[in-house]
C-alpha cells in the first residue's frame, strides 16, 4: 500500500505522502450522468483502497488514526455522518491527551519556579483544552446518522464551570529564580 501512495505522491517531486491529495473528475466527454462528479482526498487513503481492490483484500475498517496530522488527512475522506462523528470523538480524545500534557507542563513549571504568568497561562490552556473536548462531546451527536431532534442547541460546557484541579504555585521569596 505504501508503494502505491509513494508512486502517486512522486507525481509532485519531493512531496511527502502525507502532504499530497488527489482529485478525480470526469472529463467533459463523459456521459452526462458523470460529468460533474468529482472525488478526492489524501493520497494514502486512495492508495489503501486501490491496494485492497487490486489484490482482492477486504476493505480495511481500522480505527481512526491517533496522530493529529493523520486525523486531519482522514477528515478529507470521511463520507458518512457516523464517520464524521467518529472523527470528532477521536479529536476530543486527543484534546484530553493534550490537556494531560499541559497539566504536566504546569506541574513542571511550578517545580521550576517559572514566572506566575507562565503558570497561569498553562493552567488556563489546560482548562480551555478540556472544555474544547467536552464541547466536542456535546455537539458530536449532531453529526451521527440519526442526529437528535434539537429544539435548543446542546448544552455546551462553560469555561468557568470547571473547578481548578491544579494547585496554585508556591510563592517564592523575592530574589533570584532558577
Amino acid at each position: 500500500m505504501h508503494d502505491f501512495a509513494r508512486a502517486l505522491a512522486d507525481q509532485i517531486p519531493g512531496a511527502a505522502v502525507r502532504d499530497v491529495t488527489v482529485s478525480f473528475d470526469a472529463r467533459r466527454l463523459a456521459p452526462v450522468e458523470y460529468r460533474y462528479q468529482s472525488r478526492g482526498g489524501p493520497v494514502a487513503v486512495y492508495a489503501k483502497a486501490l491496494h485492497a481492490r487490486l489484490y482482492g483484500l477486504p476493505p480495511d475498517d481500522e480505527s481512526l488514526p491517533t496522530a493529529l496530522d493523520e486525523l486531519l488527512q482522514a477528515t478529507l475522506s470521511t463520507a458518512g455522518p457516523d464517520q464524521q462523528a467518529a472523527v470528532l470523538q477521536q479529536l476530543a480524545e486527543q484534546l484530553r491527551n493534550a490537556a494531560e500534557i499541559l497539566e504536566w507542563a504546569c506541574d513542571h513549571a511550578r517545580r521550576r519556579q517559572v514566572p506566575d504568568a507562565v503558570w497561569e497561562w498553562l493552567r488556563a490552556a489546560t482548562h480551555s483544552t478540556r472544555d474544547l473536548a467536552d464541547g466536542l462531546d456535546a455537539v458530536r451527536p449532531c453529526f451521527t446518522d440519526d442526529p437528535p431532534a434539537l429544539a435548543t442547541p446542546p448544552q455546551l460546557p462553560s469555561p468557568q464551570a470547571r473547578p481548578s484541579t491544579i494547585a496554585a504555585p508556591p510563592t517564592s521569596p523575592a530574589g533570584r529564580r532558577r
